[in-house]
Formats: C-alpha cells, sequence, structure tokens
C-alpha cells in the first residue's frame, strides 16, 4: 500500500551551499509564518554554536503542508566533520534535493554526500542554489554535477534528474532557468512529483528504525526514526533489537507519539507507514535500534558509520587555577558528560585510558572535536585537552597506516605557489589543478590527516583570507613518513603572579604575546609564542624598580603591541606534545604539562 499523503526528503549539500536558507524559503512559502512575522534567518540553526558560525552541526526535522501532502524535511550538516550524521538520516528519506552553489559547483563534501543517497538508492532532485550571484556559472555546474552522477557510477535514471534553479536568500525557485519567481512552489511540485510514495503493508506489525535520539528533561530519552511498516499506537508494548548487537532485546512501551509539524512537535495517538515520528517511553534506547513487536522483532540493518580519524585526551583540569570558574569539574562529571555525548552522536568513540582522570576520545575532524569541546566549555565544565593527533593502524602485512585526505583548495593564483610549496613540505601530493577564468585555481591534493593538523590558520595568513580548503576523508594508506613539527617556539612565564604591561614590554621583544596587563598568570603558562622556534621562559610579572634618578626618554609611555587571542582550534593547531589546553567557562589557556621549568627542563634532557 502507498502513502500518497507524505512525502520525506533530505537536503544535502557541501558546506555552506545555502540548505538550511533554503528550508527557510520552504517553510515560508508552505504558509507556516504569517505575512507580517519576523522569522530569523536559518530558523533550522537552534545550536548557539550554529548560530554564531553560519553551519549545521545536528541534523533537523521539521515538515511542511502543500497541495494536501505532509513533506517530511530533513536537514543534514554539509561539513564532513558532522558526515555520521547524514549517514543515519538518510535513512529516514525518500529523496535527496542536493542543493549546489552556482559558482562553486560540487565540492568535496557534495560527492560525499551525493555517494551515500546513490548508495541508498534515493533519487535526487538538483537544486542549482545563488543563481542570483553576479559570479554564477550554471551552464558549468550543471555539466560538473551530470560528471559527478557519472563519476559516482550512479545509475542512469539519475542522469535524468530534474533541476531547479533557486536564490534561497531571496525565497524563490524555478524550474525554468533564467526564470525569477515569487516563491519556492516550482521545488515543492518538483519534490512532490519526484519522490516516490512510500509503500509499505499496513496491517504488518510496526517497525521504527532509531535515526537519531534526543532528549528532553520531561520526556526523557526520545527517539526519532520513520515508521518503516504497520500502524503505531500510543501505549503499545515494543521490543528493542538492533542489528550490530545480537544479544540486545529488551521489553518497553510507547508512551507518546510525536509527529512533526512545522517547527513544533505534535502529539498523536497513532501515526502510520511513512511518518517520521518521535517516540518517548524508552530510556535505554540508541541510535541504529529497531522498535518492533513480539510478533517480529527481526532488526533493520543500520548504516555502519565511518571510523573516527583523530582522538584527543579529555583530563581533569589540574592547573593552580582550577576550580576558580567550573561548575562540573571532577572526572565523574567530564565521564558522565562524555558518555552522554556518544549516545547522540554515533561518530564520536569515548574510552577509558590507564588513570581515572583522563579519557581517550576520537571524532571525525578538528572541527568535530572543536564543537563538543566548545558545548561542555559553554555548559560550566572545566577540564584540559591534549594535542589532537591521527589514528594510526597497522595493515595486513603489518605495516603503519595512516588516514588520507583529500583536500580541495580555491584559491587565487598569486598565492599558489605558498600553498604547494607550503602542502609539499607536509607530503602533499597535487592530484589536479584548473585554472578558472575569475583568476583563482583549484588546487586538488592527496594528503596524510595530521598534515592538515595546524595548517588551516597559516593558510588564511598566507591567502590573506580568500581562500577556501575542503577537505574529505580519502581511507587508510602507508605511513608517509616524518613531518616537521611548528615552526614557532612557546614563551612561558616563569612566575605566578599578575601580568605587568612593563614585564610584557620585554617579553614582547621575544615574540607575539597572548596576554594582556592585569591577567593572571602561573608558572608553566604559555604567554605568547616566539618566531625562533625556541621555548623561552619570560618573566611578565616583572615590575619597574623606582630610583630618584629621571631620564628624558626612558620613562615615555610602554606601547604594547595588541594580544594574540586564539579559538579553540587555533590552539589546537597551536600545541604541542609537551603542552595542554586548559579549557574553563570564561578561559582558555595553554600550558605546559609540566609546570617547574627545573623539573621540564630534566624530562627533555632525559629524552
Amino acid at each position: 500500500m502507498k502513502r500518497n499523503d507524505i512525502r520525506n526528503v533530505a537536503i544535502i549539500a557541501h558546506v555552506d551551499h545555502g540548505k538550511t536558507t533554503l528550508v527557510d524559503g520552504l517553510l515560508k512559502t508552505s504558509g507556516l509564518f504569517r505575512d507580517n512575522q519576523e522569522v530569523k534567518e536559518r530558523v533550522m540553526d537552534s545550536n548557539s554554536i550554529e548560530k554564531e558560525r553560519g553551519i549545521t552541526i545536528l541534523s533537523k526535522n521539521t515538515a511542511v503542508y502543500y497541495k494536501d501532502t505532509k513533506i517530511n524535511i530533513i536537514d543534514t550538516p554539509g561539513h564532513a566533520d558532522f558526515g555520521g550524521e547524514v549517514e543515519r538520516v538518510l535513512n529516514m528519506a525518500e529523496s535527496v534535493v542536493l542543493v549546489v552553489d552556482s559558482h562553486e559547483g560540487p565540492m568535496p563534501q557534495t560527492k560525499f554526500v551525493l555517494k551515500k543517497a546513490i548508495e541508498l538508492g534515493l533519487p535526487a532532485i538538483v537544486c542549482i542554489n545563488k543563481v542570483d550571484r553576479p559570479d554564477q556559472r550554471i551552464d558549468e555546474v550543471e555539466d560538473e554535477i551530470l560528471d559527478l552522477f557519472i563519476s559516482l557510477d550512479a545509475d542512469e535514471s539519475y542522469l535524468e534528474s530534474p533541476f531547479v534553479y533557486a536564490s534561497a536568500k531571496l525565497g524563490w525557485a524555478s524550474s525554468e532557468k533564467g526564470v525569477e519567481k515569487n516563491d519556492m512552489t516550482d521545488l515543492l511540485d518538483t519534490i512532490i512529483d519526484y519522490t516516490p510514495a512510500f509503500e509499505a503493508d499496513e496491517d504488518a506489525p510496526f517497525k521504527v528504525l532509531v535515526s537519531t535520539t534526543d532528549y528532553n528533561e520531561y520526556l526523557g530519552r526520545i527517539a526519532i526514526g520513520k515508521v518503516e511498516s504497520g500502524v503505531i499506537r500510543k501505549n503499545d508494548n515494543a521490543i528493542i533489537t538492533n542489528y550490530n548487537d545480537e544479544g540486545r532485546r529488551l521489553r518497553s512501551k510507547i508512551v507518546t507519539i510525536y509527529e512533526f509539524d512545522g517547527l513544533d512537535r505534535k502529539e498523536v495517538e497513532e501515526s502510520k507507514f511513512g511518518s517520521i515520528v518521535a517516540l518517548s517511553g524508552m530510556e535505554d534506547i540508541n541510535i541504529g535500534d529497531t522498535i518492533g513487536t513480539e510478533e517480529d522483532s527481526e532488526p533493520i540493518e543500520f548504516t555502519k558509520i565511518s571510523e573516527p580519524t583523530l582522538s584527543m585526551t579529555f583530563s581533569v583540569n589540574d592547573s593552580p587555577f582550577a576550580g576558580r570558574d567550573g561548575k562540573y569539574v571532577t572526572s565523574r562529571h567530564l565521564r558522565d558528560r562524555l558518555m552522554k555525548e556518544k549516545e547522540t552522536d554515533v561518530s564520536l568513540r569515548v574510552e577509558t585510558t590507564d588513570t581515572t582522570e583522563a579519557f581517550k576520545v576520537s571524532g571525525r575532524g578538528e572541527l568535530h572535536l572543536s564543537v563538543l569541546i566548545e558545548n561542555l566549555r559553554r555548559e560550566g565544565y572545566e577540564f584540559q585537552v591534549s594535542k589532537p593527533e591521527v589514528m594510526f593502524k597497522k595493515n595486513e602485512a603489518g605495516k603503519k597506516t595512516e588516514p588520507m585526505e583529500i583536500a580541495t583548495i580555491d584559491v587565487d593564483q598569486e598565492y599558489s605557489g605558498s600553498v604547494i610549496e607550503k602542502l609539499g613540505r607536509r607530503k602533499g601530493e597535487m592530484i589536479d589543478m584548473k585554472p578558472s577564468s575569475s583568476g583563482y585555481n583549484r588546487l586538488v591534493f592527496r594528503i596524510p590527516a595530521r598534515g592538515l593538523i595546524g595548517y588551516r590558520t597559516e593558510f588564511m595568513t598566507d591567502t590573506k583570507g580568500t581562500g577556501i580548503l575542503n577537505s574529505e576523508f580519502e581511507g587508510y594508506d602507508l605511513y608517509k613518513g616524518d613531518m616537521d613539527h611548528r615552526s614557532v617556539g612557546s614563551l612561558i612565564a616563569s612566575e605566578t603572579g599578575i601580568a605587568t604591561a612593563y614585564g610584557l614590554n620585554s617579553a614582547q621583544t621575544r615574540g607575539l604575546l597572548f596576554i594582556e596587563p592585569s591577567d593572571e598568570v602561573y608558572e608553566g603558562l604559555v604567554v605568547g609564542m616566539n618566531a625562533k622556534g625556541l621555548d623561552i621562559d619570560v618573566n611578565v610579572c616583572k615590575k619597574k624598580k623606582l630610583t630618584n634618578t629621571r631620564a628624558s626618554g626612558s620613562d615615555d609611555a610602554i606601547m604594547l603591541t595588541p594580544a594574540k587571542k586564539m579559538s579553540v582550534e587555533e590552539m589546537m593547531e597551536f600545541v604541542e606534545e609537551d603542552e595542554l589546553i586548559e579549557i574553563t567557562p570564561n578561559n582558555l589557556r595553554i600550558r605546559k604539562r609540566i609546570l617547574d621549568s627545573g623539573l621540564r627542563y630534566k624530562s627533555k634532557k632525559n629524552k
């Protein structure tokens, strides 16, 4: 039996190609908002970090009604580090809208998400967005998309995929090239016409594959997934199983059922096959679980999520300033929070270490881990993290292998030489170079993942902020050999106290400072960087000795260079193996693992 009154569609794209803004336009066209209602941009990005950075981190569900049809829309992340989120939510869709920027064309993540959709056999609707850009190149981008289908060995039907041309920012979409419309009805019509109606047996026992989970302090754990068959009703008994865990079989009960309605969840008494639902009442429910019945408890196969490639050690803060501004400071607090995160983020791994004070946390990339760190910091956690390290493996022959990335770089031609030279030093191998008519080059490198750690900040400096760097995980290959470490050294506070302008003035002759006058410091804190690549102890708390002698010129006002304030990602790129990042709700600091300069010197000597 088919459900012609419902369509499930996922919006997929490379980061910043306009997925979330497109969803805004669909919500407005469907009449969800009043004409005079003030609506924030990117209404689906609800998380504070998502709003600040303009990226989607968590997939979101919404639903619109159009022509007697309910369209369930899944807004997915575009960044490679949150690819695990995309992989599992595609299970809920019957088609995808592939959004591509009219100037940039298909990018690494476009290929990644499209490949996942093709593997699941989901039809694609291509939406070329930002067609109002003055530098648009729609005709070329169309050809590039068709080439991408061919390169991914897509079925011939994909070459017949409908194309829609949109300006999500201006809120219109058109099925005709070069024709502007007033709204997004053309895209909604295409979704209804091209997305197959979900087909299943209404009389069969119900079954739901949990694709994502949520938490609510009143309802507890909430399981979100699509009803694959039958009808699920309130107070039904359920059996929870898992395809990847044969021993899992739990009895439970459906307490409440919610369906998505606009930006809200609406409680319903029952829900038929094809609906996307949120279920509460099952405390021990995980992503990948199948909710079934006694009659049919056979689990549904769940997509195996790609392995993490980068790890960091999260440990209890033991600096002299520990416990000053954090609400949660113990190892138990940290462990419980990381385990809770692991339940909703399938790409994350959390392992215990040989000490109860530290945990090994592995993720898909620097952004994945930095967003976790930032979330914990905002929630009031205080802890410290180590330098990110790539996860090496041994191949069948017992040889060491490492994760490789394909880095795609768009850069002005004048900066190409610098980028090629820097990535060459980091064991990068250029596999393609395409000049464009608009004066920039697209460089494609195959490079070890560790070669990109610490490079992004340098890249932005080298290209004066104009370059775009994107990377995607390719797989494991033989270890490419040792690499040079960072070229700069650290300026380290030699005593505990309050930084003075006089002390900082003499320290700034050695390099660039991270702190300002009146900042509190402790011995072993990294207060700046030194261009010569050496670690130097400096006394930033030094006060000027007062004498009765005055000399012209020597008592002029001290001129300090503004301190460099680094973000979590920049610190992750800067730290060395003998350093840690101290994370507290109000401060981010870099420190040496061994704070005492004498002990630090002995440790280096022994190495």
